[in-house]
């Protein structure tokens, strides 16, 4: 099986770090539960890919409810799961090659809602390879998603994953697309249907905790330079405010989104205040097809 431009060192960090996501992500999953808080689940799974000799391509995201993306827990956050629809994505990297993947854990009673985002994934999986139009892709993941009586979130795609760079094309969009970009052997894919109960469309929150280096700049306050200092050593990937040190964290990364050396990613979250679910896996496109190097977190893989 050709990878077209990757090497096979790259191959195989990309299949590393699928396999420590998976295994991340099957046990994480299991605790998430009522009366456990959402603190204790993203730190375990941190812990877990930091102890198996892997990097965090972006802290894990535990978006619940009407949350479909980039919610993550403040550091003594004691928020509790309850009967809600949770979901768990994950981001591993392997000398910078990356696995991203999520799945959706319901308590909420709407099975159903999980499934049209997991049958999405999988005709997506299915219709996926070299000189497939990622419209096509989309057609695939919407159709699916509107054939359960829901709607896919219109305004969140999938994207590539570049080696230290977890979000670059090609989009692939939830929707059908006339006249888009093929997907091209040598690729990484993340793909990942979100489906609604509401009308598909997500907005910015309030609540913020993920952020991300964006660039050299001066600083003068002291906590500010000390924070930019740890920022460093995540690589410019996503980090989260409770990875940093001291009691006054709040306050540096708002000096440094002032200077623009941070950016910020607020939570984002249907805009019907409507339950969402997500399903995701990261494909590499071959010369004759896809290598799906998250499987094993998803009922279709086996």
């Amino acid at each position: 099986m050709s990878h077209g431009s990757l090497d096979d060192e790259a191959v195989e960090s990309y299949r590393e770090a699928g396999a420590v996501l998976v295994e991340a992500t099957n046990e994480a999953r299991k605790m998430v539960e009522p009366g456990r808080t959402h603190l204790e689940v993203a730190e375990w799974t941190e812990d877990f890919v930091r102890e198996r000799g892997a990097g965090l391509a972006f802290p894990v995201n535990i978006s619940v409810d009407p949350e479909a993306s980039h919610a993550t827990p403040s550091r003594g956050d004691e928020t509790e799961f309850g009967e809600e629809m949770v979901c768990l994505d994950v981001g591993v990297h392997v000398d910078g090659y990356i696995a991203d993947a999520a799945v959706t854990v319901d308590h909420s009673g709407n099975p159903e809602l999980v499934e049209a985002a997991e049958m999405a994934l999988e005709a997506a999986v299915d219709e996926a390879g070299p000189g497939v139009e990622v419209g096509v892709v989309g057609g695939a993941i919407e159709d699916v998603i509107r054939g359960y009586g829901y709607t896919p979130v219109l305004n969140l795609s999938g994207h590539g994953v570049e080696r230290y760079d977890a979000h670059t094309g090609p989009t692939v969009p939830n929707r059908g697309v006339d006249r888009s970009v093929e997907l091209e052997p040598g690729q990484a894919v993340a793909i990942e249907p979100f489906a609604t109960d509401g009308r598909g469309k997500v907005g910015e929150g309030t609540d913020e905790e993920i952020f991300e280096r964006q660039g050299s700049a001066s600083v003068r306050d002291r906590r500010a330079r000390q924070a930019l200092e740890e920022i460093e050593a995540f690589d410019d990937l996503p980090f989260a405010a409770r990875w940093l040190e001291g009691d006054r964290v709040g306050m540096a990364l708002r000096r440094l989104k002032q200077a623009n050396a941070v950016k910020g990613y607020p939570v984002l979250k249907e805009a019907d205040d409507a339950l969402v679910s997500q399903a995701e896996h990261t494909l590499l496109i071959t010369e004759d097809g896809v290598e799906v190097t998250t499987a094993g977190i998803h009922g279709f893989d086996d």
